[in-house]
């Protein structure tokens, strides 16, 4: 959470001219209600549900010609299924990364209800907790002050994708 993923994923998207899938929003949009309201109404056990449902039909639509630039939820890569599964697409996964405490300020920054930031301690654990998944992924990136298009340019330089031209943009 407050890592950039949304932002960064859209400014990348752009950079590279490929289309920019939230997965947060697409499960907003097939239960109807906001993560805050699942969260709420049915808890994490069942948001968790639904997160695995529509990355697993995401992952299904993938072809060797579909390029994507896909915003997973904070914890959608330490849930075993979801990890497996993207390690099977073989795609490259970046963790964007900043301390704790940034993290925290920029959520509160945000006007997003966001169910697992309200309890500052909490959100310290699941951090600490989150992290050893998050060390899996193919790049880790600092953001750390930095803004969005410098980090979507590292990871585009990075990856050796090809990038819109200034005229194409």
């Amino acid at each position: 959470m407050g890592s950039g993923k949304t932002s960064v994923g859209q400014a990348l998207a752009r950079l590279v001219d490929r289309p920019f899938v939230d997965l947060d929003d697409r499960i907003q949009e097939r239960a109807g209600r906001s993560i805050a309201q699942i969260f709420r109404d049915a808890g994490e056990a069942r948001f968790r549900d639904l997160e695995h449902q529509a990355l697993r039909e995401l992952v299904q639509t993938l072809d060797k010609s579909t390029k994507l630039v896909v915003a997973l939820g904070g914890g959608a890569f330490v849930q075993p299924r979801n990890a497996a599964l993207l390690e099977s697409t073989r795609l490259p996964v970046i963790f964007l990364d900043a301390p704790p405490s940034e993290l925290l300020r920029r959520c509160r920054e945000q006007n997003v209800e966001r169910p697992l930031s309200t309890d500052e301690p909490r959100f310290h654990e699941l951090y600490a907790e989150r992290k050893p998944h998050y060390m899996k992924a193919y790049l880790r990136i600092d953001t750390m002050g930095r803004d969005v298009n410098s980090v979507a340019q590292e990871i585009a330089a990075t990856l050796g994708t090809r990038t819109k031209s200034a005229k194409e943009k």
